[in-house]
């Protein structure tokens, strides 16, 4: 199986990469440029479909479509039609999850893509129980058309990077133990409950130096917070961090900490499993399908400080609880969370809708047509043949 991989060129980033069977083309976004952030995504888009139509005409040829998230609804459904081939999707989170509702023109602009995407997949996969509960509550999908498949991580490469002690003398002094946070500075992974909650491990644990690695836009409402609490000498927010310095805070934390109000999977927890690092989670979302407390890490009540503080001193005052919990989780993501597992999971999906639309052939594009949506026409592009169409 080649597989063709079309995503957004970061800054920097290479155009184009190959390895064994896998190729990755990186597309900007047409010009001119964008005026907002939807009209960016659009133009992306047609970057994307120009880079197929550029591997068509060279001669490569593709037997399924599979689109990540509503960023690429456009394209996918496009290629779709032109090109008559099954599509899959992946809904890794929804915009009325991310925002507990739909609360402006823009989230519900998004939110209805989202849908859209879903409506135009054969088949749709997430990441956990709990985000296949929301897509049939919020987007009304049939459970027979939803497969979980989990989110995965690298175990070699977990176990990379430093973490000497010149390279803890980066982020605390010798005597304080590292309480460890990475993630998107967003209200949904739960980081203010994060530091409500250290002034109480503090008054049992004062030698702490809690770490904040990621960015984001609720960095200075953060920053505000840490100063009202006068909590600065404690809390270290160390900015965007690459893979190496993530691997080494896993490595050097006493525990890592993810107290998300929202979250679809958290595969950041993974990574900190696979690092031999405790976790601390929040008992909501994806997180509270993968720890199970007092096994393989601890959950504190979503939302709730006091609970999150009392579950990460756990962790501090017990060394023999600590080192159970870690071996336990290294265990289990051997077992469950390595990517051949996901990728063969995957490649059952693939045989699956493969399977099915060779059963099927399609009907007229205007015919196709003629779904919610003026342009939509989902699995009912296609109608029953009593012949294997190939």
């Amino acid at each position: 199986m080649q597989t063709d991989v079309i995503t957004v060129a970061e800054e920097k980033e290479s155009l184009y990469e190959a390895f064994s069977r896998l190729n990755i083309y990186r597309v900007r976004p047409t010009p001119p440029a964008a005026r907002d952030f939807v009209t960016g995504i659009l133009q992306l888009n047609v970057g994307m479909m120009e880079r197929v139509m550029a591997l068509l005409e060279r001669g490569e040829k593709y037997d399924l479509l599979h689109a990540h998230d509503w960023l690429v609804a456009f394209a996918a459904s496009a290629l779709k039609h032109a090109l008559r081939l099954p599509l899959v999707s992946t809904i890794h989170a929804t915009e009325y999850g991310r925002n507990h509702g739909l609360h402006t023109d823009e989230q519900r602009y998004i939110s209805d893509v989202e849908w859209w995407l879903t409506y135009e997949s054969w088949r749709v996969i997430c990441c956990s129980r709990y985000m296949c509960q929301e897509l049939q509550r919020v987007f009304q999908l049939p459970a027979d058309k939803i497969r979980v498949v989990s989110n995965g991580v690298d175990l070699g490469q977990c176990s990379t990077g430093q973490s000497d002690l010149r390279f803890r003398r980066r982020f605390a002094a010798d005597d304080e133990r590292i309480v460890f946070f990475v993630g998107r500075l967003v209200q949904e992974k739960g980081l203010h409950l994060l530091l409500a909650a250290v002034p109480r491990v503090l008054a049992q644990a004062p030698k702490t130096k809690f770490v904040i690695a990621g960015r984001g836009p609720a960095l200075e409402s953060l920053l505000s917070q840490v100063r009202r609490l006068g909590i600065e000498q404690q809390v270290h927010f160390a900015g965007y961090v690459d893979d190496s310095t993530r691997n080494g805070l896993y490595r050097t934390a006493a525990v890592a900490v993810f107290p998300s109000i929202y979250e679809p999977f958290g595969i950041v927890a993974l990574e900190a499993m696979a690092a031999k690092v405790p976790v601390v989670v929040a008992d909501t979302g994806g997180l509270a399908e993968i720890v199970v407390h007092g096994v393989d890490g601890l959950k504190c009540y979503a939302g709730h400080p006091a609970s999150l503080a009392d579950q990460v001193l756990a962790v501090l005052n017990d060394a023999t609880l600590a080192q159970k919990l870690a071996e336990n989780a290294f265990r289990k993501v051997m077992t469950h969370f390595s990517w051949q597992e996901i990728a063969r999971q995957t490649r059952n999906i693939y045989q699956e809708v493969l399977a099915e639309s060779r059963q099927k052939v399609w009907i007229s594009t205007e015919d196709s047509r003629r779904g919610p949506f003026p342009f939509a026409g989902g699995q009912g592009a296609l109608e029953e043949s009593p012949v294997r169409v190939h």
